[in-house]
């Protein structure tokens, strides 16, 4: 469902139309063998279960340590295959399939993503392959930097077993394979973007049909670079350890399963698309800024709905929140309706709503801990939004040290080659001082003390400005949507407000000089620019900066 507009009066609700479906766009059993893990985040030493559906008689497993390289670090073969019953709620109560086998990690594996890839003997070509994964955390401290998987974001996008957050769910579950492409697929320079560069001489492709052409020639649902370790963060943690910088890794969950986790670490990053944070996650990250902690986030749409992790005993009431040692095995997000319809608004918890952060009713808008936020500035070169946006963002402030290195001036564009500006994007409202330099206006969140050092337009979408090919199914309208939430209204004025928005750059002190610094680069496409030498020293900046600067 999305807001439309409605004169003089509450925001009334328009029933979208669907595309057709493809058969591509659901998952569920396309391939021979599939499998989740019992839980995403381990320590080495840990024992991890792995939950298997194979339709054919055997079945290999390796485990592979994804970084610069991909390291076996542990295999299985001709295991035998079998075929447990899928519950028709599995999207959202998990697939309830016994342990295949017990994975015993041990302690000499390294922090890192580990990628479970299973192959079926004898299946066919291009259905013989299934993929799942585990994220190897700490003990202790390795390194000065922690980088956070967005586990909760592949899951929001996820309908494997039927639907996702974007589908009709708002509750989605942990313990279910991901769909296909999420993990690993095949490398493609542009096909597989939802916002790719635009070359001399060509036209966007505004209704993504380039995008639709490459998923259904693959099998790959619509969602599969929306969210995913193939898309985004696969992408950082080959660069970054080719070039030697150090880091350990923990998934979203961890941080509120285990906020002590970030003791020790003097840099937090995020990149790609980290959309769903709760609010144990959020906590632990403003508790580590006030302390001192620094946050590099280089990503889009960052810490836009709020959601609540819960446990196997508990419905969505918000009873189940993970603390106290419950392993998060589903995640309740009732997003565009969570005003009318989350339980613990009536209850009297209205903090707890599992909508936007920026909500008047949340009061929490991402602003205040990042500088910047998805009401000002969401999507650019997507459907309607900017579609022929440069794709890269205008340096105004080229003397501060993010582009120390670089050789960039005012008004060069950083990462066009690349359109390291695309898809989904995070914003704050502008003005301009009397040297004709971007500021913070005020008035959405946003710290006192924050610098903005480089700027891209960027825009909300209503209906019929999505990508007719590839728009989601029933929660869309998010320009209608932030107007009337943040205004309380859906009109001309309240449209205006949130219509031009922009992508970031800024750096920001949030607890003043007594906290850490936090760099926003708000677009989830940054990644993709790594190749181009000023966005890698822009890079190299700002996390050996944070480093440094602890």
């Amino acid at each position: 469902m999305s807001l439309a507009h409605a004169q003089g009066g509450a925001p009334t609700v328009a029933r979208v139309t669907a595309p057709i479906p493809h058969p591509s766009d659901d998952p569920t059993h396309h391939d021979a063998v599939e499998a989740y893990c019992g839980r995403l985040s381990c320590v080495a030493g840990e024992e991890v279960t792995l939950h298997v559906r194979c339709t054919t008689e055997r079945y290999d497993v390796e485990v592979i340590r994804w970084g610069a390289t991909r390291e076996v670090v542990w295999s299985a073969t001709d295991l035998p295959g079998s075929v447990p019953d899928t519950p028709a709620d599995a999207d959202s109560r998990g697939c309830g399939w016994p342990v295949s086998l017990r994975i015993p990690t041990g302690p000499q594996w390294r922090s890192g993503f580990h990628h479970v890839r299973l192959r079926a003997h004898g299946a066919p070509a291009g259905r013989d392959v299934g993929d799942a994964c585990v994220v190897v955390r700490p003990v202790e401290p390795t390194a000065r930097a922690l980088l956070v998987i967005a586990t909760n974001t592949y899951n929001a996008y996820n309908n494997w077993g039927g639907r996702s957050l974007y589908t009709g769910a708002h509750r989605v579950s942990f313990r279910r394979p991901f769909g296909r492409g999420m993990i690993d697929r095949t490398p493609t320079e542009r096909d597989d973007r939802k916002a790719p560069p635009v070359r001399f001489g060509e036209q966007p492709d505004v209704d993504g049909e380039a995008y639709q052409r490459f998923r259904h020639a693959h099998d790959l649902p619509g969602y599969m670079s929306s969210a995913g370790w193939f898309t985004y963060e696969r992408r950082f943690v080959e660069w970054a350890e080719r070039e030697g910088l150090a880091f350990d890794t923990a998934i979203s969950s961890d941080l509120a399963e285990h906020p002590e986790l970030l003791d020790g670490y003097e840099v937090l990053l995020s990149v790609g698309h980290d959309e769903y944070w709760s609010a144990g996650q959020r906590d632990a990250v403003e508790r580590f800024v006030a302390r001192g902690g620094n946050v590099v986030s280089m990503s889009g749409n960052t810490m836009f709905w709020q959601v609540r992790l819960e446990d196997d005993e508990h419905d969505a009431d918000g009873a189940g929140e993970v603390g106290d040692g419950h392993r998060s095995a589903a995640m309740t997000c009732w997003k565009y309706r969570a005003h009318e319809l989350d339980p613990v608004v009536a209850d009297g918890r209205p903090q707890l709503m599992t909508g936007m952060w920026a909500d008047p009713v949340v009061g929490r808008p991402e602003t205040s801990i990042l500088g910047a936020g998805s009401a000002w500035g969401l999507y650019s070169r997507f459907g309607q939004a900017t579609p022929r946006g440069a794709g890269a963002f205008t340096v105004y402030r080229d003397g501060h040290w993010l582009f120390e290195g670089t050789g960039l001036r005012y008004g060069d564009l950083l990462g066009r080659d690349h359109g390291v500006v695309g898809y989904e994007t995070v914003g704050c409202r502008l003005t301009f001082d009397e040297y004709q330099l971007p500021v913070a206006a005020g008035g959405d969140g946003t710290p006192a003390d924050i610098e903005v050092v480089a700027f891209c337009p960027s825009s909300n979408l209503m209906m019929g400005e999505y990508p007719s090919s590839i728009a989601a199914l029933d929660d869309q309208g998010d320009l209608e949507f932030v107007a009337s939430r943040l205004f309380g209204r859906v009109d001309a004025d309240s449209i205006a407000r949130v219509r031009h928005g922009n992508a970031v750059m800024v750096v920001s002190r949030p607890y003043g000089t007594s906290g850490g610094e936090v760099v926003t680069i708000g677009s989830t496409d940054w990644v993709y620019g790594l190749a181009d030498p000023a966005v890698a020293r822009v890079t190299r900046n700002a996390i050996e900066r944070a480093a440094d600067r602890a």
